[in-house]
């Protein structure tokens, strides 16, 4: 697409286009290569017009990072995970089960969430990550409040199911599982989890 082409992206079109392309660049190349020079060529813009939206190629990552969160959100508020005539045990596998679709599905744009909520002034991802990561919390906190885990473990709890959502998706992105086997072991660690938190 030719530079002319930047009218195409009037009405605040041009931020949308170039997250996407640079979703597209980070799934397929890593982020090392993303270039907004690069993207403006692939988004038929001038090399300047990303500048309107992004200062630079870091708040052009922490945007992406901010997209990949909210889609995660979104993803959990709206999947079985939030049915509220669903099980504790049941919902928690649900939103387990949805984390680790996610990570699978995305692991390069799921390696930028994370590293970019850690980055001493991203202080947009970091709210897009805790918004996303209260879901569980709540649903956690919700299991101590119906007795189905332990008084005072929702901390315990939560970062055990973390290690073990990054150790499975671990296993998957990198051949050591198949799909099927990786449901499989979900529900088994998720089964023991959940026995091991219980009220004594």
């Amino acid at each position: 697409m030719p530079a002319s082409g930047e009218g195409s992206y009037h009405h605040g079109r041009l931020r949308e286009a170039l997250l996407e392309a640079a979703e597209r660049t980070v799934r397929e190349q890593g982020p090392d290569q993303l270039s907004l020079r690069e993207l403006a060529r692939e988004t038929g813009v001038s090399h300047a017009a990303p500048r309107r939206h992004f200062a630079d190629r870091q708040a052009l990552l922490d945007a992406l990072a901010v997209v990949g969160f909210e889609r995660l959100h979104a993803e959990l508020r709206d999947g079985p995970a939030a049915d509220p005539d669903g099980g504790f045990a049941a919902r928690l596998e649900a939103a387990v089960q949805t984390c680790l679709r996610f990570a699978t599905r995305d692991a390069a744009l799921l390696e930028l969430m994370f590293a970019g909520k850690h980055r001493p002034g991203a202080d947009d991802v970091r709210a897009a990550a805790e918004r996303t990561f209260g879901l569980l919390d709540q649903l956690i906190h919700e299991g101590e409040r119906t007795g189905d885990l332990e008084a005072g473990s929702a901390t315990d709890v939560g970062t055990v199911l973390f290690a073990t959502l990054l150790g499975l998706a671990a296993l998957a992105n990198t051949g050591m599982t198949t799909q099927e086997e990786l449901e499989r072991l979900t529900a088994r660690a998720m089964a023991l989890i959940l026995r091991g938190a219980r009220p004594r």
